[in-house]
């Protein structure tokens, strides 16, 4: 552990509740930051249980519930009304927001493209962006290097999606995201009440014009492909539009393709820009783990960027991305509407009631880590395995996220190649601050000091 450690310093963490909060404080706290309304209670029990207006909800951080939750009565707790409310007018019925056997069909039909063989063949576009984003930052000096990382990972997602076609604007549909993000994601006063769904939300009432130009390059990228065929190797666009359903043969329709492949660029360099943003912010945080990063990465790659080869002999590496991930879960908090009657914890679950699954809290509770709120990768060492069901940065069972192993790759592939080139400092009075609208963000980016060695 590191001076910094042992001196009881942590890295910045949400404010959780300490007292009972009305509808109105708990909306006004869910609209700042969805995670300021988690109870600090959820850190230390298995199950918290409460009702805000009409809707009972309770809050599950037992691994054993969570696993009923997530794998033995899955069908009973699909994503909530609200969730899907924010996410449908983006990505449609995509497998990320279908339920049944609609999201079984699809699944079973994407689930090749993520194949380690197909991650291998696209994994030198990560290499490429590595490389590209090290030039970015030879200047040095106070960067963000949230903004970096944005940029690298959508580098990555946009070559492995399009082949560098050039008819994706990066930075364009970056912005996108983020409005859209913005105006949607926000907890509305109805949802805290409980209003039903059919009942519009003003911030939900209409789209970005720039989200509906995002549809309309998906489709016309889809179109063009059909028209010129595959690339020489196949990227995840040609993989999707070949992708069956072994069962039933089915495959995917415009509309589902073009769903799925904005599904997998937004989530696909959203969470993995924050993985690393949260990382390299932590490294800077301990520079001794820093240090024996580098020291790592340095002996594997010998001044050269790293390849997917590299990533079995960078295990501190992992150690240190699977730590960020307890800490900053870009997916930080989970809710599910109840189906039928079930029993979690021994407490019942009633039909509509909202079970919800803060990740955040499970991922620092008293309970299943030691020291919670520090920062120590040593917690991952030595192919230490967390009891299951209490680390869910991926999610886990059957709806666990099919592109877990590819944004592992990336993330490796791009740390391990920054920390072996690059040194990273805090800037005093600049910490990031943990704040979740849709995926858990650095409010104020990630300025960090950086120096070429």
């Amino acid at each position: 552990m590191t001076d910094i450690l042992k001196s009881g310093a942590e890295p910045p963490k949400v404010k959780l509740v300490t007292e009972v909060w009305g509808p109105i404080k708990s909306l006004m706290a869910a609209r700042r930051n969805i995670l300021e309304i988690i109870p600090m209670a959820a850190t230390k029990q298995p199950m918290v249980s409460g009702r805000t207006g009409s809707v009972r909800w309770h809050m599950v951080m037992d691994p054993k519930a969570i696993g009923r939750i997530l794998k033995e009565n899955l069908d009973n707790y699909p994503k909530s009304d609200v969730t899907k409310n924010i996410l449908k007018p983006a990505i449609g019925d995509s497998m990320f927001v279908a339920e049944g056997a609609h999201w079984r069909w699809q699944r079973r039909a994407a689930s090749p493209v993520f194949t380690h063989r197909n991650i291998a063949n696209l994994a030198p576009i990560m290499t490429a962006a590595a490389d590209v984003t090290c030039d970015r930052l030879k200047a040095g000096g106070v960067i963000d290097m949230y903004e970096e990382m944005v940029k690298t990972t959508f580098d990555v997602i946009s070559n492995v999606t399009f082949s560098g076609s050039g008819t994706m604007d990066s930075d364009a549909v970056h912005h996108a995201i983020d409005r859209y993000i913005d105006q949607t994601a926000r907890i509305s006063l109805f949802d805290i009440i409980g209003v039903p769904t059919w009942v519009p939300r003003p911030s939900r009432m209409f789209q970005p014009n720039a989200l509906k130009q995002m549809k309309r390059i998906a489709d016309q990228s889809i179109e063009n492909r059909k028209k010129h065929g595959a690339k020489p190797v196949p990227d995840l666009l040609d993989l999707l539009l070949e992708g069956e359903d072994p069962e039933t043969k089915r495959q995917m329709n415009m509309a589902e393709l073009r769903d799925n492949l904005l599904t997998f660029i937004v989530a696909g360099h959203e969470t993995t820009a924050l993985t690393l943003s949260w990382a390299l912010y932590l490294c800077a945080f301990d520079p001794e783990v820093q240090d024996k990063l580098r020291k790592e990465a340095g002996s594997v790659l010998q001044g050269r960027v790293a390849t997917a080869q590299d990533c079995d002999a960078l295990p501190y590496t992992e150690q240190v991305i699977k730590e960020a991930l307890r800490m900053y879960p870009p997916a930080a908090f989970v809710s599910r509407t109840a189906q039928a009657a079930d029993e979690l914890c021994g407490r019942q679950i009633r039909r509509k009631d909202t079970v919800m699954l803060p990740i955040y809290a499970l991922h620092r509770h008293h309970d299943l880590w030691e020291n919670p709120d520090q920062f120590d990768p040593e917690r991952f060492a030595d192919g230490h395995r967390p009891e299951r069901y209490s680390y869910l940065p991926f999610g886990d069972g059957p709806r666990i996220c099919i592109g877990a192993q590819f944004a592992t790759i990336e993330a490796k592939i791009i740390l391990a190649t920054l920390i072996s080139r690059f040194k990273f400092e805090r800037l005093k009075g600049r910490d990031p601050r943990p704040v979740m609208v849709l995926t858990l963000r650095p409010e104020g980016g990630v300025p960090l000091k950086v120096t070429q060695i």
